[in-house]
């Protein structure tokens, strides 16, 4: 039986998948302030910390939009 592979993450956790990541949500449930444009798309490396939404000073989570 294959793992299943976790697709959102949140602020604060290690990334296992290299990749590019989307803004989803706001941790606490919100989507506004929509994150800028620079913050909302991002590559990350395999062991890199997801970041929050500085311009919005919010933890949020992340979906995976494509393998790197």
């Amino acid at each position: 039986m294959e793992a299943k592979t976790k697709t959102r993450y949140k602020t604060g956790e290690k990334c296992d998948i290299s990749g590019h990541y989307r803004f989803d949500t706001y941790t606490d449930g919100t989507s506004t302030p929509r994150p800028t444009s620079e913050e909302s798309d991002i590559p990350l490396s395999k062991g890199e910390t997801f970041p929050p939404i500085r311009s919005a000073k919010k933890s949020c989570w992340w979906k995976l939009i494509k393998r790197i």
